[in-house]
């Protein structure tokens, strides 16, 4: 083995390739500096040191086309192609990268099955990175409902049949006591987002066991893309502590443990080890963040880990902050303040305890008043009806704060006419108990809508009405890559609020004009440094950041640190 550069070049015969820095995409400064898996300057800011490597060697020839973190296909130059051992390896055409996005995108819009199109991009990735990352940045609104909600879902269904190569670490219960050793496996070490799932609560899906996997590695697609985060610091992981679910168990192609779910301390003991071997692995600013984990188990998870950790649940946490933002948004149209109204959640589960809490905290912070007295504001409705005091003995620990005094209450209609909420939010896996037509139908108009899952617009009375989508990408992705450039050690609710406000004041007068409460998606990496530099600044406030000095412009540093899909030269 020979290093050249601080790169290990594990076959000194072969021939290698030197991939390079041109002068655009890579310049030394004393505020970002480089690391051995960043050899661009185009995200070092995240590293811990401040030398800047200008090349890696690489593999040539057959295998650098079979490579898929620097395969550019038949953007190879002439000069790259003779220099390279790649002549005759591929056809005597050279074309541009944009070039190969359009092409890309005409062959993706041949595929009518959503389905198919997510594998058309799944294999893009494994053969040329970069281009499966320029492609989803420049048509984010089209392929954003591919990579993730909703044809992910089918995706993780599907996931033991269309699966070909693994894109992540599974851990099972039969690795007890090898975590570690697991986590040692995988080829990149400077690892600075894991995202994790145990499957059991995959979307509205319910468990889906080891299949979930899908779900770490479409998020980790959307850090890399939209949030900025290198490939090589992502790391999805599937933590298979077998399944519940009667087909998952009994189809011939799943690729689990085949029993019943584990729990209590078997559950508990594998997860601690986990956690434990993570930080030891890639130290304490590695941020963790949990994906669809059942509610029983996310809300302890996050309670245990908080302050050991730099943990963040997506679905309690990222979905919440989210929430709030697009209800700043709204006042902006209706005028008032979050103290002003009365808010009714359909569903009180991770999501909708998680929501309400946030809200309270930040009418809290606005009117001074105790957490106690705003939560009265909000009220919650799950399977059994309304949440209200008398029913505090059977409730779980998570939603017993929202036991109200109130008559018990069974029919949601009668919740409405009941609370008389001038704010809906529905977060409850059952669809259809309020959609779009009807929220503008039943509101002669009035209402402003935004949901999960992208909508056409609505025509009602002649007018033409936009909805929003309230995805959990406006908030993770920036908020993970403020963590991550203030060296933030863990989260607090504090960084939160920070992110739904930066998320709120992105939303312009003509966003406002055709009835968004959400900016469109195509400026999200422009959102997501916005809200990364004000998660980062909180993050400083709080004295919870670890790199020091802080830069002077979060703003123009977080865009500084972003990873750009652009092709390198090779020399």
């Amino acid at each position: 083995m020979s290093i050249k550069d601080n790169v290990a070049v594990t076959d000194v015969n072969a021939p290698v390739a030197v991939e390079v820095a041109d002068s655009d995409s890579a310049k030394p400064t004393a505020a970002v500096g480089g690391g051995v898996e960043d050899v661009y300057g185009e995200d070092t800011a995240t590293e811990d040191h401040f030398i800047t490597p200008w090349s890696v060697s690489v593999a040539s020839g057959y295998s650098l086309l079979r490579d898929p973190h620097h395969n550019k296909g038949l953007a190879f130059t002439e000069k790259e192609r003779d220099a390279h051992y790649l002549r005759g390896l591929l056809p005597p055409v050279v074309v541009n990268h944009d070039l190969q996005v359009k092409k890309m995108m005409h062959n993706i819009r041949q595929y009518e099955i959503p389905l198919q199109r997510y594998q058309a991009m799944m294999d893009l990735q494994e053969k040329n990175e970069r281009l499966f990352y320029k492609l989803l940045i420049e048509n984010v609104e089209e392929l954003l409902p591919i990579v993730d909600t909703p044809t992910v879902g089918e995706a993780c269904q599907k996931y033991g049949t269309i699966f070909k190569n693994p894109q992540g670490l599974y851990i099972s219960l039969k690795d007890k006591g090898k975590v570690l050793e697991i986590l040692k496996n995988w080829p990149q070490k400077k690892i600075q987002v894991i995202v994790v799932t145990d499957g059991e609560r995959i979307l509205g899906l319910g468990d889906l066991g080891c299949q979930g996997m899908g779900i770490p590695v479409g998020k980790l697609s959307l850090y890399t893309a939209l949030g900025g985060i290198r490939p090589s610091a992502c790391l999805p992981i599937t933590i298979d502590v077998r399944t519940n679910n009667e087909k998952m168990l009994n189809d011939e192609f799943y690729i689990g443990l085949r029993q019943r779910r584990a729990s209590g301390k078997e559950y508990a003991e594998l997860m601690n080890e986990f956690m434990s071997a993570v930080k030891q692995n890639y130290g304490k600013k590695v941020l963790i963040q949990f994906e669809d984990f059942a509610n029983h188990n996310a809300f302890d998870l996050l309670e245990k880990y908080r302050t050991t950790h730099l943990v963040f649940n997506d679905d309690i946490q990222g979905t919440a902050s989210m929430v709030l933002a697009g209800l700043i948004s709204a006042l902006k149209l209706v005028g008032g303040s979050l103290a002003d109204h009365k808010f009714l959640f359909l569903g009180a589960g991770e999501a909708g305890t998680g929501i309400a809490e946030l809200i309270a905290l930040e009418i809290s912070k606005q009117t001074n008043a105790p957490l106690e007295e705003t939560r009265k504001k909000i009220w919650l409705v799950d399977s059994k009806g309304l949440i209200v005091s008398s029913r505090v003995d059977s409730l779980q620990h998570f939603k017993k704060p929202w036991a109200h005094d109130h008559e018990p209450v069974h029919e949601f209609l009668d919740f409405v006419k009941s609370i008389k909420p001038t704010v809906l939010i529905g977060s409850s896996g059952a669809g259809q108990t309020f959609t779009k037509e009807q929220a503008y139908t039943w509101s002669e108009g009035r209402a402003i809508f935004a949901s999960g899952s992208p909508f056409a617009p609505v025509d009602y009375n002649g007018k033409n009405y936009v909805s929003g989508q309230s995805n959990n990408a406006y908030i993770f992705l920036g908020f993970g890559l403020g963590l991550i450039i203030s060296g933030a050690i863990c989260v607090h609710d504090d960084m939160l609020l920070a992110a739904s406000e930066a998320l709120a004041e992105q939303v312009t007068p003509e966003h406002f004009a055709n009835g968004l409460i959400y900016p469109p998606f195509t400026n999200i990496r422009k959102i997501s440094a916005h809200i990364a530099a004000r998660v980062a600044a909180k993050a400083y406030e709080l004295g919870l950041a670890t790199r020091l000095p802080q830069p002077e412009d979060l703003v123009a540093y977080a865009e500084s640190c972003m990873y750009s899909p652009k092709y390198r030269n090779y020399r």
